[in-house]
């Protein structure tokens, strides 16, 4: 009596193992539309792309110097790596007249170390200003969504001039009467319909920068 054939390991394998395929997770949208409120420029249209919240904002702005700062070093990398190699090479006429030594590599590579080390530490500090140059103009511009910003923490009397700056372009107040409403938020927003501020509109001052902003509300 002969044996059964052996079973194809593949055969009939409907497991969860075998029959589901996992995808990975979509990333999030840094940004979403929002309504283009009366006040903003008709160029930019029905809706604008907003931060949901300050924090999304600079989250945002540290990721892009990150990724920035991480690829122009990568290239300073290989930069001071052939400079230092260039500066280091054995004289050619050592080379020429097949005078090179071990002691002579041994030297090279001391030297290309010490130059690669000093050639990339200037290179990092470039870097770093080249991602703030870079993220700086675009993440000032930028816009957050008003529904975002946290009224149980921020002043209502100071998002009540931070939002009238926007709308009337940055004119001193002097009382709520001169536009026809008080400190009230909701009233504001309902008269107005401000949707979205920039990103400098969260500095306290002309002064200020994003690093400024971000160590006085972390």
């Amino acid at each position: 009596m002969g044996s059964a054939p052996p079973t194809s390991p593949n055969s009939d394998d409907y497991s969860a193992s075998a029959t589901l395929i996992p995808f990975p997770h979509s990333l999030p949208l840094l940004r979403g539309p929002v309504k283009a409120g009366p006040r903003d420029h008709p160029s930019t249209g029905t809706y604008l792309l907003a931060f949901k919240n300050p924090r999304a904002w600079a989250a945002a702005y540290e990721n892009c110097k990150a990724q920035l700062t991480s690829q122009c070093e990568s290239g300073a990398r290989i930069g001071c790596s052939i400079s230092a190699s260039t500066k280091c090479k054995t004289p050619w006429w050592k080379v020429l007249l097949g005078l090179s030594s071990e002691q002579d590599f041994s030297e090279r590579a001391k030297c290309e170390e010490i130059e690669m080390e000093a050639c990339f530490a200037a290179a990092r500090e470039r870097c770093g200003v080249f991602a703030k140059d870079k993220c700086g103009p675009v993440f000032k511009n930028a816009r957050i969504e008003v529904s975002g910003l946290d009224l149980k923490v921020v002043d209502r009397k100071e998002v009540f001039r931070l939002i009238s700056g926007v709308s009337f372009g940055n004119k001193k107040s002097h009382g709520a009467g001169v536009w026809g409403v008080d400190k009230s938020w909701d009233e504001f927003w309902g008269k107005y319909e401000v949707t979205t501020v920039s990103g400098r509109d969260l500095f306290g001052s002309e002064d200020m920068n994003i690093e400024d902003y971000l160590k006085s509300s972390s």
